[in-house]
């Protein structure tokens, strides 16, 4: 059974050292550099940013990744274009991976993550590779071009818009961070509504196989009984309502 996000990150966190709170953080490269480094102990730590911000920066961590699995002859791909993109689903994916490639390759040999990269501190990557600074850069200009002409506040009226701006502007990234959440919670809901389905329909298809030459399999009428098995409270919606969520979602 793969590891749950939550048993990754406290794995991530605690064999590094580090203070990842999302999945996400992982697509710098960094994180995943230094996995394989607490395996080979080889890794060249000092071209590996930690603190990576941008995303040329986490495809040089990455193209020391790939020589890595070069050398080590890993025959595994390693969807770059993607996981440096920062989203949930594919470095929850890669993240899986490489736990289940530590758990088979690691030694138990002692490991100090701070002193392989030289002390430095791996402060928790933004999700997404911050945007060029050509915003705030126009906006200083404009305050400046504002002194400039000699326009003086009158009544403080000017001073109140301002603090307004600023609470405007607070609660306008207050929520684009909780639309992305959403989004990512949505994406990681949809990833393991999709994995279930398959196994339901792999099960089906299997039972009714079994079903034709009058046999039966007791492990997959299991599976099937928790897949379709409800919790107090919970209404299974009837085909008519499905189906009208479907036609709305899509």
């Amino acid at each position: 059974m793969a590891a749950s996000r939550t048993d990754l990150l406290a794995w991530l966190n605690d064999l590094l050292q580090i203070n990842y709170t999302k999945v996400e953080q992982c697509g710098t490269g960094g994180a995943y550099c230094q996995v394989l480094d607490s395996i080979y102990g080889d890794v060249p730590m000092k071209r590996v940013k930690m603190n990576a911000k941008h995303e040329y920066e986490f495809i040089a961590n990455f193209k020391v990744m790939q020589n890595i699995f070069k050398a080590k002859k890993i025959d595994k791909p390693i969807p770059v274009d993607k996981l440096v993109k920062c989203k949930m689903q594919d470095n929850l994916e890669f993240l899986q991976w490489i736990k289940r490639f530590w758990d088979a390759n690691y030694g138990g040999q002692g490991y100090d993550p701070v002193g392989r990269r030289d002390g430095a501190i791996a402060d928790p990557p933004a999700t997404v590779a911050p945007l060029a600074t050509g915003r705030s850069a126009s906006g200083n200009l404009s305050v400046g071009g504002a002194r400039a002409g000699g326009k003086t506040p009158i009544g403080g009226h000017r001073s109140g818009s301002a603090q307004s701006n600023e609470t405007v502007l607070l609660l306008q990234n207050q929520v684009k961070e909780l639309s992305t959440h959403l989004e990512g919670l949505e994406k990681e809901r949809d990833f393991y509504f999709e994995k279930l389905r398959e196994i339901e329909i792999l099960v089906q298809q299997q039972l009714e196989v079994l079903e034709g030459e009058s046999k039966d399999d007791q492990t997959l009428r299991s599976i099937q009984a928790i897949l379709y098995s409800t919790e107090d409270g919970f209404e299974v919606p009837d085909a008519t309502g499905a189906l009208i969520d479907e036609e709305e979602t899509f």
